[in-house]
């Protein structure tokens, strides 16, 4: 095979592969027309308890030493009958986290709080068997669980509950709000990337009658809809999803409440953050594999079919994404190569990347817009968002990858930081002193491909024809080069940082 046939037979692949991803562009799109034609509809509580139930509130934490005392206290200020309210912190930490929750456990039973500290010597199930064995002793009829990052609103639980004197209803999620949005260009994409999850698609979703999925954190069970599904279970890296499908699939309804924000730490270096998305995908992957069929055979519609096929498997575009970066460099070199006649295969190609990447960008410009960002705000952002987001793709392919083959592996918790989360370099410094394993090899992977891709496109721009043929494409290959280029120097920092002493900590943020 020559050149020009190699080029041409990558040509053909790369439009599969960008065919593809048009098609879950153009759900993106579908997702989008749908926020807005249900988005106004009212989701009122059919009535309102004579009598509030009690509720559970569970903390699951493992060695959140910087947060952990702020939870517990937020969770004990909660604006709820104090006889109606019992509180878990179900501790699986191996460091000095037990003493500090234990010490704030017995602070807040000496002020008169139902607050009980279980502490595991085993992961055994991670988080979800951490929630299991907490249920057994719950005493509330409903159970509310924040993870040791979040800060719930004084009002959480009253803005709730009603929703559940419909007796179908089995679980109401709150939106994640962002403490430290500002603290970084990385903070703000993904700020924007959780917002276009919770304002477009948890809304779409659960407002047109479709699956939507419980968010591990700042959401709402009643205790028997958990265990009607079959219970916590931990066969996956995201029990969250797993369980929302399953409770869905016996009948459940689920609720969002956009207006109800609970704010949250967003991870402030890219080492947690990739952690975080490793495990986010791969768990999607599990869910997907264990899930999917039964939601073919069992769920009520085709509409409900067809959502959940593109929520579950979201995670290969990822791979797809991977597989164009590759294709992209000899695709190009076969846009030289062609007659040059064939106009027609340009506005195809062009329309194909449109659709699959802008679709995208409008998908998070309309979500900050919903939340009354400024314009500027938004277009300031995008350059971080389209690095972050394409940048982040070698990682979570990998994910996938190791979902659809692999093992279910460990539940590597995000790292916390408290107050550090505002500074980012305090923050890398104390999550990485080096890189070890996948992080390093992916990491010279990252680098990797954006040489790869920067080597193309010094050669094509060298080749006469450059600007007629392939001019309208480079704006794109940068994306793709500085994308993966700011992963791969972001998570070597955190091994260049200096090994200094950490500065003093600075308080952290008041949230009403």
């Amino acid at each position: 095979m020559n050149l020009a046939d190699f080029c041409n037979a990558a040509r053909i692949a790369y439009l599969a592969v960008l065919g593809l991803l048009c098609i879950y562009g153009l759900h993106r799109c579908f997702l989008v027309w749908t926020f807005y034609r249900v988005h106004r509809r009212p989701h009122l509580a059919a009535g309102q308890f004579t009598e509030l139930p009690k509720i559970t509130v569970q903390l699951p934490m493992f060695n959140e030493s910087e947060v952990a005392e702020r939870v517990i206290e937020k969770a004990c200020a909660l604006d709820y009958p104090a006889d109606r309210l019992q509180i878990q912190v179900l501790d699986d930490s191996t460091d000095s986290t037990q003493e500090i929750a234990r010490a704030a456990v017995a602070r807040m039973r000496a002020a008169g709080h139902d607050v009980v500290y279980r502490h595991r010597t085993h992961r055994t199930g991670f988080k979800a068997g951490a929630l299991e064995e907490g249920l057994r002793e719950a005493s509330g009829e409903f159970v509310a669980i924040f993870d040791a990052d979040f800060l719930p609103p004084p009002s959480i639980l009253r803005d709730t509950i009603d929703h559940f004197v419909d007796p179908k209803i089995g679980m109401v999620q709150t939106r994640w709000d962002h403490l430290n949005r500002d603290a970084s260009a990385l903070t703000r994409a993904q700020a924007i990337l959780l917002d276009g999850h919770f304002v477009i698609e948890h809304t779409a979703r659960n407002r047109s009658g479709r699956y939507m999925s419980f968010n591990g954190t700042a959401g709402i069970w009643r205790r028997k809809t958990i265990e009607e599904a079959g219970g916590w279970q931990h066969d996956t890296l995201t029990e969250d999803l797993d369980l929302s499908y399953r409770a869905q699939l016996a009948g459940w309804q689920f609720v969002f409440k956009p207006q109800i924000a609970a704010p949250a730490e967003l991870p402030p270096e890219m080492n947690a953050f990739k952690a975080q998305q490793h495990r986010w995908t791969k768990g999607g992957v599990q869910t997907c594999l264990k899930l999917l069929p039964r939601v073919f055979n069992e769920a009520p519609s085709w509409p409900i079919k067809l959502e959940a096929w593109f929520h579950l498997t979201s995670g290969l575009v990822y791979v797809l994404m991977v597989l164009l970066t590759l294709l992209l460099g000899p695709a190009l070199l076969a846009n030289l190569l062609r007659p040059i006649d064939s106009i027609y295969y340009t506005i195809f190609e062009g329309l194909l990347f449109t659709v699959g990447f802008g679709s995208a960008t409008a998908f998070y410009f309309v979500s900050q817009r919903e939340l009354n960002r400024s314009w500027w705000s938004i277009i300031s952002t995008l350059p971080a968002l389209l690095a972050v987001g394409t940048g982040i793709a070698f990682n979570n392919a990998i994910a996938t990858i190791e979902g659809l083959f692999g093992k279910t592996g460990e539940f590597v918790r995000t790292p916390k930081f408290g107050a550090a989360a505002n500074r980012p370099t305090v923050a890398a410094r104390a999550a990485s002193r080096g890189l070890r394993g996948r992080k390093r090899w992916q990491a010279w992977a990252e680098l990797i491909i954006a040489f790869y891709l920067a080597t193309w496109l010094f050669m094509l721009i060298g080749l006469d024809g450059w600007v007629q043929r392939v001019a309208m494409a480079i704006p794109f290959v940068l994306i793709f080069i500085a994308g993966y280029l700011y992963v791969a120097l972001d998570t070597f920092a955190a091994a260049w940082a200096p090994n200094k002493p950490l500065p003093a900590a600075v308080p952290a943020p008041v949230v009403a």
